[in-house]
């Protein structure tokens, strides 16, 4: 759990965004917040561990292994052709299993983004309430912000953006740290489900709901005393702007990348002979939802070369 946390907290692409979006104030609280949330989370685990539900979890997963795991070290791997081709195999594996949630969970961000207005989140997070105390205000803040975040279906980066926004209307730095953790997004408490069962999915979801909310009233505390808040002035519109650059063509190389992965996947299919590990799908209503989002981008993307010509 605590390498689940670190994965989704302090992670370098992570700390980049904060550093271009907010700046390196929040950067260095994010580093702080993600030290602090492991601590909690491991005492929350400690207290509450549920030994047979994980042992049935454990259970699951070996039922569910496809048995592709070769029993040769990482050295005879990185030079052998049948261990680049097992990467391949795995990768393409991952994204079967990931890609409708992500599709459906960014294509509601994007709604999100476009359709809320700015007055809603602080409405929400009670940036105009000058009558509450502040401990109220940041008690809620702290505890709203975690469902604001799953409900934008995206993980901590994607999220960035949008706690930029919610900075430029005067919401309290105790909220961002609901932002910065994926583990309650709706896709991926489904993906855990996918591996573990739902029971332990909805509890590693709990304890990063009550880790979260327990970890943004410390430090907001802490750094409130210390008098170092954090505080940014940029503007999401000056920062996302579509350039020629190095990300462009590292997009590009990556895309090469992912080609040359695909490619690797087919041919251990090849030599072993296989078809791909099934994973539990989301049934006709999710497929009906996957169809019609991507109809939804097509026509977005036609109307915008339109527009653009």
């Amino acid at each position: 759990m605590a390498f689940t946390f670190a994965s989704t907290n302090l992670v370098i692409e992570l700390g980049i965004l904060i550093m271009i979006f907010l700046g390196w104030q929040f950067l260095a609280a994010e580093i702080v917040d993600g030290l602090v949330l492991i601590a909690i989370s491991s005492l929350l685990i400690k207290w509450t561990y549920p030994e047979s539900w994980l042992q049935a979890a454990r259970e699951k997963v070996e039922q569910d292994d496809d048995g592709l795991t070769e029993d040769f070290d990482w050295k005879d791997r990185i030079t052998s052709k049948e261990g680049w081709q097992l990467v391949g195999h795995k990768f393409v594996n991952d994204w079967k299993m990931a890609w409708e949630d992500i599709l459906i969970g960014f294509t509601i961000a994007g709604f999100v983004a476009v359709l809320v207005p700015e007055s809603f989140w602080t409405t929400l997070f009670l940036a105009d309430a000058r009558h509450l105390p502040n401990w109220l205000v940041t008690l809620e803040n702290a505890m709203v912000a975690p469902f604001v975040a799953a409900s934008t279906f995206i993980g901590s980066m994607g999220n960035i953006p949008l706690a930029t926004v919610l900075n430029q209307n005067g919401v309290l730095f105790g909220r961002y740290h609901g932002f910065y953790s994926d583990l309650m997004v709706p896709p991926l408490v489904h993906i855990n489900a996918k591996y573990y069962g739902w029971r332990v999915a909805l509890y590693i979801a709990g304890i990063m709901f009550v880790s979260i909310v327990l970890t943004a009233l410390i430090l907001n505390g802490l750094f409130s005393f210390l008098g170092i808040v954090p505080e940014s002035r940029r503007v999401v519109s000056e920062i996302t702007q579509f350039k020629i650059d190095y990300t462009f063509w590292m997009n590009l190389f990556f895309v090469w990348i992912a080609g040359a992965l695909v490619w690797l996947h087919k041919k251990y299919l090849q030599s072993h002979q296989m078809k791909m590990m099934d994973m539990e799908g989301g049934g006709k209503i999710k497929k009906t939802a996957v169809y019609l989002f991507i109809a939804i981008l097509c026509g977005g993307l036609i109307s915008f070369l339109v527009t653009a010509i």
